[in-house]
């Protein structure tokens, strides 16, 4: 009888657990949300900011490749000193950071100022990111595929949603006073710092150990994985931080309007993660990633080659399409070295989304000063197809 007794007195215990989970991930799916709201501010700012700073199209994409720099490369770092320093406060006071300085970037003094702000408010983004996807699956068992897809779909939604947000909120309070756009994020640190248990945080210490010599093993394959990534946000990143910019002086979109042709754009996007996800389930994550790098590349041709309604169809064809590889990339990182699942996921996303940033986005803004960001930003469409060939190296 006591095997079942004690089946019986464990019923509450698992639902107190289970509980704890789901509370957890939507604490932290809340703080992703926010975190990433902010990350995507600069792209719908950009046009106010060259305007009210006369800033040229180089130190444009320069500021954008602060914030990428800062937000995106420097995640394994943060990640690194929040395993060792045993504190949630990485997670805690991301949103509250990152809020704080990219909402206040209209008060800079000047250039030099901007970027100081930008770096500060990527820190907070960099910061919440790998302690903040750790302790969304730790303690799961058998969900954690699904548990991340939440986690991630937050912070995805949180980042289409971003441009329109501010866009539609600066034209209501002016560069200056975007600061008071701060508060909800500061809001969801102190839920966080109240919030957060410890308990999560000491068991993922607990199993947080591995090898480096299991990434070596597999450093084939994973580095394939690491360029496709690489390739894919040289796209995604460029059309993020510049789209609006480019609409709004090439194409004499409004600046509203060309913030909420972004937000359709990143929307479409994240549907396309979620849709790539699943059929990565159904014919396999290789053959989705070559589907994405050659099915995308006709439409973000139709949309620098069109006008109108059909130029914005293909470009948020595109979008959807390009970005189905989203998280089959780290699922396949993760596949292939499960021990180092926290590790390679950072490689996969932060650390190839920062380094693209980095390098592409100020190449861009120099381009456009040269010859034109319609040029610029369509050159960029040749890295799907080298995606493509290399994806076919792939293993089966």
């Amino acid at each position: 009888m006591r095997p079942a007794q004690s089946v019986v007195e464990a019923g509450p215990a698992v639902r107190r657990a289970a509980h704890g989970s789901l509370w957890l991930l939507v604490l932290l799916s809340l703080g992703h949300f926010f975190v990433d709201l902010y990350s995507s501010a600069l792209g719908a700012l950009q046009p106010l900011l060259v305007e009210r700073f006369r800033l040229s199209l180089t130190q444009a994409g320069i500021l954008g490749g602060v914030l990428v720099f800062s937000s995106s490369l420097m995640q394994p770092l943060y990640g690194y000193l929040s395993d060792r320093l045993h504190t949630r406060m990485f997670a805690a006071l991301g949103p509250a950071v990152a809020g704080a300085f990219i909402s206040a970037l209209g008060l800079a003094p000047g250039f030099w100022g901007l970027l100081a702000m930008a770096c500060l408010g990527g820190a907070g983004i960099a910061a919440f990111h790998p302690q903040g996807s750790a302790l969304a699956t730790a303690g799961t068992e058998g969900r954690r595929g699904r548990v991340m897809a939440i986690f991630v779909s937050a912070g995805t939604l949180g980042f289409s949603l971003g441009p329109t947000y501010f866009s539609v909120l600066s034209s209501a309070l002016g560069l200056r006073r975007m600061w008071w756009v701060s508060l909800p994020g500061i809001a969801v640190s102190i839920l966080l710092a109240s919030q957060l248990p410890r308990t999560a945080w000491q068991a993922k210490l607990r199993s947080a150990r591995g090898s480096w010599k299991a990434l070596a093993a597999v450093w084939r394959p994973l580095g394939i994985l690491y360029l496709l990534v690489f390739l894919r946000s040289v796209v995604q990143i460029t059309y993020a931080q510049l789209l609006p910019l480019y609409l709004h002086r090439e194409r004499g979109y409004s600046v509203p309007a060309a913030s909420y042709t972004l937000s359709a754009y990143l929307l479409f996007g994240a549907l396309g993660g979620f849709l790539g996800g699943h059929l990565a389930d159904r014919v396999g994550g290789r053959r989705v990633i070559l589907m994405s790098m050659a099915g995308s590349v006709p439409f973000l041709a139709l949309f620098f080659l069109a006008d109108g309604a059909l130029s914005i169809a293909g470009l948020l064809a595109g979008g959807l399409i390009l970005l189905f590889t989203i998280p089959v990339n780290v699922v396949m990182a993760q596949e292939l070295i499960p021990s180092q699942a926290g590790t390679v996921s950072a490689l996969m996303m932060g650390f190839a989304w920062g380094l693209a940033g980095l390098i592409f986005i100020p190449l861009t803004g120099l381009l456009a000063d040269l010859y034109s960001m319609h040029r610029a930003l369509a050159a960029w469409s040749i890295f799907p197809v080298i995606g493509f060939l290399l994806a076919l190296r792939l293993p089966k």
